[in-house]
């Protein structure tokens, strides 16, 4: 019998949650810009999420209007305040 666990950003919420707290801790390039590597890596490699909850995390992310992703997929800016870090 395979026991299954929890994984903590299954919910595209959480994982929203998480990318946010990672990007707002990163130092931002040029006119507000985060390499989306900066936050891709530590999310998948650090915290062992995978790619599905990265990309609903991102997908959140950006309905909600906390960040905005570039066309070509290589940046985000981060829009959100400080007043959603203190909720997460």
């Amino acid at each position: 019998m395979k026991h299954v666990t929890e994984r903590p950003f299954a919910k595209p919420e959480a994982a929203a949650r998480q990318l946010l707290q990672l990007a707002s801790g990163t130092e931002a390039v040029q006119d507000g810009r985060i390499h989306i590597e900066k936050i891709n890596y530590p999310f998948l490699y650090t915290l062992k999420a995978s790619g599905t909850e990265f990309g609903a995390g991102l997908r959140w992310a950006v309905e909600k209007g906390w960040f905005e992703l570039h066309e070509s997929g290589t940046y985000v800016r981060l829009l959100a305040g400080e007043d959603l870090l203190a909720k997460g």
